[in-house]
């Protein structure tokens, strides 16, 4: 039996993550520690737990931040009253929001001030989610999946927008916005795809691999929105079983039982590491061949916040990554 791995290209870290990480780095480098964040700085527990061990604090809100400390934003973005919390509290801001959530956050702010209601596409509860929709409160409606198309109220149905998370599924998106416009036909679209390039890049990699994967692992975190929806993805193309997994160690035995090819993939928020050791971990088992499946290459860098750029130039510190 030729066992081998299909390994997706792009995969990992894409520009947004690279520059929260970077951002909690430098700033940990710069004021020394401990240095606050607010939320995962991106939802993976590696790169959380190997920034604690160098002296971040992650906490869930700004109240927990003592007065007149620093306290990172997380690459999901926040809402103005959490800016505003934190003013009050007299805590230097480093906001390490993904420029992308931001792109979205002003057209949130865009669509208000023409006094439309907003659909916003994404998962309940989810930090970016509430972030965005904290930009207008009062004309923000979250619809999250087709099955909530049908509960949405608004107050005048020829006045709405859609807007999304960036780390959904496109055609999970594309779906839920079908099912707005018969609703709502004047519906209006945004001026940009909101689905970050990362997202749709790594789904379409991996809409390559799984009609020839007997598994597909998917290296991410549970928390992860992009991570979760490269799983779904993986099975509705064709894949015969996909997992999603933090570390190579849960990969289970008896999933390989029976197995020849391996799709192997992983979220815009993991290290390479992580899937390099899940690469070890099967070619321990006789997966040692491994094909890189190219579905288009990615150069995009983003550069870290101006707040923590001026203070590396004063300090005469290093701040490119």
């Amino acid at each position: 039996m030729a066992k081998r791995v299909l390994l997706a290209a792009p995969r990992g870290y894409c520009a947004g993550v690279d520059r929260a990480v970077v951002t909690v780095e430098k700033s940990l480098e710069l004021y020394g520690a401990p240095v606050y964040v607010r939320k995962q700085i991106v939802h993976n527990k590696h790169v959380v737990a190997t920034l604690e061990a160098r002296g971040a604090i992650f906490v869930e809100e700004t109240d927990e931040v003592p007065e007149g400390s620093i306290v990172v934003f997380s690459a999901h973005g926040v809402s103005p009253a959490v800016h505003a919390h934190a003013a009050e509290r007299n805590l230097k801001t480093i906001d390490a929001t993904c420029p992308l959530v931001t792109k979205v956050h002003h057209e949130v702010k865009r669509f208000a001030s023409e006094d439309l209601d907003i659909f916003l596409i994404g998962h309940e509860g989810h930090e970016e989610v509430e972030g965005t929709a904290g930009e207008a409160p009062a004309h923000v409606v979250v619809v999250d999946g087709l099955e909530a198309v049908d509960k949405v109220q608004v107050r005048d149905p020829n006045k709405v927008a859609w807007l999304s998370q960036t780390t959904l599924s496109v055609d999970e998106t594309l779906a839920t916005v079908a099912g707005l416009r018969k609703r709502f036909p004047n519906l209006m679209d945004p001026p940009s795809d909101d689905i970050c390039y990362a997202t749709q890049n790594r789904q379409v990699a991996i809409k390559k691999i799984a009609p020839e994967s007997d598994l597909v692992i998917v290296v991410g975190s549970v928390n992860s929105s992009n991570s979760v929806r490269l799983v779904e993805v993986s099975l509705e193309y064709g894949a015969k079983a996909a997992y999603l997994v933090d570390f190579a160690a849960e990969v289970k035995e008896e999933w390989l039982v029976g197995v020849e090819t391996i799709g192997v993939t992983s979220g815009a928020s993991v290290p390479e590491i992580l899937v390099s050791d899940l690469l070890k971990w099967l070619a321990e088992r006789g997966f040692s061949d491994v094909e890189t499946v190219t579905a288009m290459e990615e150069h995009l860098l983003f550069a870290i916040p101006p707040e923590l750029r001026k203070d590396l130039r004063q300090a005469g510190l290093n701040e490119s990554h």
